[in-house]
């Protein structure tokens, strides 16, 4: 029986992904835990995991085994495939579905279908080596049967910069829950959490990772020229924010607004209905604008208007089903005119049909098929095929 190997899970986003895909085939995540000493340590053990389902396959990995020296040294992939192998059943019909550039020793050496699921635009991170991150995708796409890159600029770069084949890329964006979708368009905010219970309405949420990829200045002047609305933040804030200002802004938020801290996945959905708005402030920057806004399909899965930023090249082409502004007035003053008009934009019909097709299982379904069928007879709902895009 074939088995599908995600290697690996330890974003929230590719365990719900693995989730999903566990629906409907068999499923083994891989989860590393990385140690100073993992070099001398071979040991397996797994996690059921509740929300979502999904049982892990934790393993040790060295701290800095993609570096020198150590990758040259302390080679891994050999003893990783062994230890994948022993997970599958007919590794032949096995799909390896990988998720960064530094797995592509291990791809190389799978003797079944590899996927390369390729999340973010891992070149334009800080601290890592350009030059390295384009070899190991080159390396990638090379030995990949399909290549799922989540957005079109990552599509883009891989067949600019890391050689690859356009007819192996199927572009698979980020998503939501199928539960999510309600069953019929949200008209009217949903009710307030517990602990949010006492802000008077109208509310406006900022839901996500709450750091450095959000414009603070942005929303610390909107908050400035919206004072009769509330403002919600749904996140974690203890990542460190470098640009001064941009840091002595959030402070300024934190002070004004309510932030309630993370959430679990699943709880995100709920506060994501229960505001009139949704606000979606990302500065533009490498590789947040590249990527996928997760944030965007659990907002449309809510059914609430929302207006963004141009931080995400993806959300350039979301129109109507959010409204894109420049600067802290155009926001103020489109978050006032949704006030005037009862927070309905006339689009609620159209992000509810449009959610259906942004689940983690749709998603899972457009992969199988790009694999068993060739990636270029796939193509994703509101997307063109990479052929009419290069």
């Amino acid at each position: 029986m074939s088995v599908w190997q995600i290697l690996d899970v330890g974003s929230i986003w590719m365990k719900e992904f693995a989730s999903a895909l566990g629906q409907v085939e068999q499923v083994k995540a891989w989860a590393p835990e990385f140690s100073r000493f993992a070099l001398f340590s071979s040991w397996q053990r797994t996690e059921r995991l509740e929300h979502p389902p999904l049982t892990l396959f934790r393993f040790p990995l060295q701290r800095g085994y993609a570096r020198v020296p150590l990758r040259t040294l302390f080679p891994y992939e050999r003893r990783l495939v062994r230890q994948i192998k022993l997970q599958t059943a007919s590794v032949e019909d096995s799909t390896l579905v990988c998720t960064t550039p530094f797995y592509a020793p291990v791809a190389e050496l799978w003797p079944g279908p590899v996927v390369y699921y390729v999340t973010d635009l891992t070149v334009a991170y800080a601290g890592l080596s350009p030059w390295q991150v384009r070899a190991l995708d080159t390396r990638m796409c090379r030995v990949a049967r399909v290549v799922c890159p989540n957005s079109k600029r990552i599509a883009a770069y891989l067949t600019d910069d890391a050689a690859c084949d356009p007819g192996k890329i199927t572009i698979v964006p980020n998503a939501t829950r199928a539960s999510n979708i309600a069953e019929q368009p949200q008209y009217e905010p949903g009710p307030l959490p517990a602990d949010v219970a006492d802000l008077p309405r109208p509310i406006v949420g900022v839901l996500g990772d709450l750091s450095g990829n959000l414009d603070w200045k942005l929303l610390a002047q909107t908050m400035q020229q919206t004072t009769g609305m509330s403002w919600l933040f749904v996140g974690p804030t203890d990542r460190e924010i470098d640009d001064p200002k941009q840091h002595v802004a959030r402070e300024w938020a934190k002070a004004h607004g309510r932030f309630v801290g993370m959430k679990p996945y699943g709880e995100l959905q709920t506060y994501a209905r229960c505001v009139d708005a949704a606000v979606l402030p990302y500065l533009k920057r490498e590789p947040t604008f590249s990527g996928s806004s997760t944030r965007f399909y659990e907002h449309l899965a809510a059914g609430r208007p929302m207006l963004a930023t141009r931080g995400f090249a993806e959300l350039l082409e979301k129109e109507p089903l959010l409204k894109l502004v420049d600067g802290p007035e155009e926001l103020a003053a489109g978050l006032r005119s949704l006030e005037a008009a009862g927070f309905r934009d006339g689009y609620e019909a159209r992000r509810w049909e449009a959610s259906k097709a942004g689940t983690w299982e749709e998603r899972a379904r457009v992969m199988r098929k790009a694999v068993g069928r060739g990636a270029v007879e796939v193509k994703m709902a509101f997307e063109q095929p990479l052929t009419e895009m290069i």
